[in-house]
Parts: C-alpha cells; structure tokens; sequence
C-alpha cells in the first residue's frame, strides 16, 4: 500500500504583550514588558503552540524574531518538519516558537504527550528558583522577605562592585538560610571580579552567572573559581557547550537562545558528557515558554523558571508555584 503524504500545514504567527507588574531591572536594561511570538501549527485536526521571547542582547526582537518565521513559512506550510527546522532557522526566539509548535502539534498527532516522545521520564515538580531584580538593598532585601520563603532566591547585579556588595549583604541579613545565587548579566571585568568574589564567599552565594562579557571568555582562563560560575550569554547553542570547560562549571539553557526545545535537550545530554552542570533558564515568557523549558529542567541540577511571576497577566491554565517548587500541569502544552 502506498505510503500517505504528510498532512499539509497551516502555520499562523501573531505577536502578544504581557507587561510587568513593575519595571524590572538588571545590568544596562530596564523591562517594561514581553512581546512575544505566538506560533501555531495546524494539519486541520490538530493545533501545536509554541511561544519566543527572542534575545534582547543579540537583537532578536519581535520584529526579527517574526520576520525570522515569516520566512520559513513556505518551507513549514510545504512539508518540513521539526528535523529540518534546525538547518531553515539559526538558534532564537523564532525557531523556539516553532520547535515548540512543532513538538506539541506531534504529542497532539500521536497521542502521547512530549516527555515520551522525547525520551523523558514522567515530568515531576521541580524546585525553581525566584528572581529579586536590582534595586536599592533595602527594597531587594523587603523583597526577599515577600516571597515564598522555601524558594532559592536568584539576585540580579548591575555591575556597580559597592552598590552589588550591599544588595548581596542585605538579601542575606533578610534571609540567612536561603540558597542564593546571583546573576552578573556580563557586569563584570577580571578586576572588579576578583574584588566581589570574596565578598560572594563571605555571603554564602552559591553561584554567580555570566560575570564577564560574551567574547571575553578567554579571561576567565587561569581564574580560580571559589563557586560555581555559569555561562548565560556565553551559552548560546550547542555550538558553544563544549567552548565552557574550563572557564564555566556550568550551562544555563534557554530555549530562546539554543533555538527550541530540540537543541535544548542536545545541550543538556553533551554539558553531561563533558562534565558540566546544568541548569535551565528563561527569557521572562508566559506559562507557554515555561512548559517546554519544564521537560529540559527534568534533567537540570538548576532551575529559574520564574518568567510568569512578573507578568501582570499569564496564560489560563498557567504553571503553579507553591513551596517554592514550580507546578507545571500538562494541559498547558505538549500533554
């Protein structure tokens, strides 16, 4: 018997906005709000979803990540699959948006949800981590106070040495019992690292994420590395995993960045082999971006998956957060 063509596809792309309950800061940027892409992959019975926030500091914003998109619409709509997205698009909120679409529209046709089809235990709750954006040390150390207190507390720099010591110091007076990591965002150069690092020490903080600049890697040779350094910016795609020895302990994984949920589980399987660990992130998407970053958390020693905590509004069902773990119910995506 002839073998049946593959259903044609309709692809649609819109842009939504969530804005913030309030402007959220980190080093050199100040967030107002998300604007996301929204795509859905439909083969006439069946609808898969998928969210990109893009990457703010590669220029990847709604409008490059919608052009991106519109322009493997007609290979999508005329028979390419998830395999061949990986070579249409390079890694970025677009081809996220897409992977994911594509991931869910084939839970949807097979019937079985996405950690199956991808290899993956049945997903459990995970504890993630809840994000204090830089402010005056007074106001992050009331903020630390306000949230779940069995959550981790993830403290954002702005590469301001004096200004980082007091807001470290202050979160840590609030809270001396929580596990503190903190997030330079590429604020620091070797001098003014060498000053904070004992001072992170002193406070107990049990990482600190991208201190230098992406394209500054190479200083980080030789540097003595009293907690565990994460690469964020110098973590792109899978392209990057193996550059990390050395100079990183361990990789933050954004679906955003390597580009989908595909790649995103490639970089977490190779950091392993390499010996890093592994932890995922966000780009401060809705409950849609959180879903597929969940599956990839499942293989995470790490876990940042707050984006919807700052939303004035989520999607409906949304992830839960309670005991400082994160709730993701399958009904969201990919179930």
């Amino acid at each position: 018997m002839a073998t049946q063509p593959a259903p044609t596809l309709a692809l649609d792309l819109r842009v939504e906005r969530f804005p913030y309950h309030q402007p959220f800061r980190i080093s050199g940027h100040v967030f107002t709000e998300t604007a996301l892409l929204v795509a859905e992959l439909s083969d006439g019975t069946h609808v898969g979803r998928g969210e990109g926030a893009g990457v703010y500091y590669l220029g990847d914003d709604i409008d490059h990540m919608l052009g991106e998109a519109m322009r493997a619409r007609e290979a999508i709509e005329g028979g390419a699959t998830r395999g061949d997205l990986q070579h249409l698009l390079p890694p970025g909120g677009a081809r996220n948006a897409l992977d994911c679409a594509f991931w869910d529209l084939e839970a949807k046709q097979q019937g079985r949800p996405v950690w199956d089809l991808a290899g993956l235990d049945p997903p459990k709750a995970l504890r993630s981590t809840l994000t204090l954006g830089a402010d005056d040390p007074e106001v992050m150390a009331k903020a630390a106070l306000a949230i779940d207190p069995q959550a981790p507390v993830k403290v954002k720099l702005t590469g301001d040495l004096a200004d980082d010591i007091a807001r470290v110091s202050a979160i840590r007076a609030a809270r001396p019992d929580a596990w503190i990591g903190v997030d330079a965002n590429q604020g620091y150069d070797i001098r003014t690292l060498a000053d904070l690092l004992p001072v992170l020490v002193e406070m107990r903080v049990a990482q600190l994420e991208q201190p230098a600049p992406r394209g500054r890697e190479a200083d980080l040779d030789g540097v003595k590395r009293p907690l565990p350094f994460v690469a964020d910016e110098s973590a792109l795609s899978l392209a990057d995993t193996a550059s990390l020895v050395g100079r990183f302990d361990v990789v933050n994984i954004k679906l955003d960045k390597c580009g989908g949920l595909t790649e995103g589980l490639a970089i977490a399987r190779q950091a392993r082999t390499l010996g890093l660990d592994v932890m995922v992130g966000n780009m401060m998407g809705t409950s849609l971006s959180m879903a597929p970053a969940y599956l990839v958390g499942q293989l995470c020693d790490i876990v940042d998956l707050d984006g919807p905590t700052f939303l004035a509004r989520d999607r409906d069902p949304g992830v839960e957060y309670r005991g400082g773990m994160i709730h993701c119910p399958a009904g969201i995506w990919g179930g």
